[in-house]
C-alpha cells in the first residue's frame, strides 16, 4: 500500500519515480495497481508504455492477465508487430502497451507518434549507460509521468544513477559533468560524506528502496525454506 501510495503521489505531479525495492518484493504487482487505480479514478489519458527486456515479457503479459485482465493490452513485439499506419491507433484503443528495449531504437519514430498516460522501464539498469540508442530514444518520447523499476538502481558507479534521473526527472542532478564534479568524483574518489548526504537528500523523494531484512517488511514475508539438492553432472557437463 505504500508503494501505491507514493507512486500515485509523484503521479499526480507528473514526476518521475524509481521504485528500487529488493528482488521478489513485488515491484511488478505495486505497477500493475497503479494502472489500475488511475483507470478505476478516470486518470489516465490514455495508454501507458511499459518497456521491459525480451527475458520478462512473458512475465509481465502472465501478471497482467492475473492481476489486471480488465486491463486492454498490446504487446509491440515481434515481426507481426503493427507498424504505419496502424500503431497509433492500435495503441490508443488499449490501456497498456508492453515493448522491449532492443525495439526501442528502431521504432522510435512510431512510439513518438503517441502522446503516452505514462513511461514505465522495467530492469530500469538497462538505462545506465546513457549515450545507448535505447536510453536516448526512451528520453525522447512523451509521457504524462515516468517511472523506473529496478532492484539495482547503481550498478556499477554513480554515473548509473544520473543516467536513470536523466530519464526520470531530466535536469534534477544537473548535466554530467556538473554531476560528476559536485557528487561522484568527491563521493568515489575522496569519500565525502557531506556530498553524500546531498545527494540523499536530492534523490531521496524520488526513490523507495525496501530490503528483505527491514523490520517493516520482514513481518510480512513467510519463512525463508532452504532444499538442499544434490545433481550430478552428466560426462558433457564434467
Amino acid at each position: 500500500e505504500r508503494g501505491l501510495a507514493w507512486l500515485a503521489f509523484l503521479r499526480r505531479y507528473g514526476l518521475g519515480a524509481c521504485l528500487a525495492d529488493d528482488m521478489g518484493l513485488g515491484k511488478t504487482v505495486q505497477l500493475i495497481a497503479l494502472l489500475l487505480h488511475e483507470r478505476e479514478a478516470g486518470l489516465a489519458t490514455g495508454p501507458t508504455l511499459l518497456v521491459c527486456p525480451v527475458s520478462v515479457l512473458g512475465n509481465w503479459k502472465r501478471e497482467l492477465r492475473r492481476f489486471a485482465p480488465g486491463l486492454r493490452v498490446l504487446v509491440h513485439h515481434g515481426p507481426d508487430r503493427p507498424g504505419e499506419p496502424d500503431f497509433a491507433r492500435e495503441a490508443a484503443a488499449r490501456d497498456v502497451v508492453l515493448t522491449t528495449y532492443s525495439l526501442l531504437a528502431r521504432d522510435a519514430a512510431l512510439l513518438g507518434q503517441v502522446a503516452w498516460n505514462g513511461i514505465v522501464a522495467d530492469e530500469a539498469q538497462n538505462l545506465k549507460n546513457p549515450d545507448t540508442l535505447h536510453a536516448r530514444a526512451l528520453r525522447g518520447l512523451t509521457g504524462g509521468y515516468r517511472i523506473a523499476l529496478t532492484g539495482t538502481p547503481v550498478e556499477n558507479h554513480l554515473g548509473d544513477l544520473w543516467s536513470l534521473f536523466q530519464f526520470l526527472n531530466p535536469g534534477l542532478l544537473g548535466s554530467r559533468e556538473e554531476f560528476e564534479r559536485r557528487y561522484a568524483v568527491p563521493i568515489q574518489r575522496y569519500r565525502d560524506e557531506e556530498a553524500a548526504a546531498r545527494l540523499r537528500r536530492q534523490v531521496g523523494p524520488f526513490i523507495l528502496r525496501r530490503q528483505k531484512n527491514d523490520p517493516a517488511i520482514a513481518l510480512d514475508l513467510p519463512d525463508k525454506l532452504k532444499n538442499t539438492e544434490l545433481v550430478t553432472l552428466s560426462v558433457q557437463q564434467a
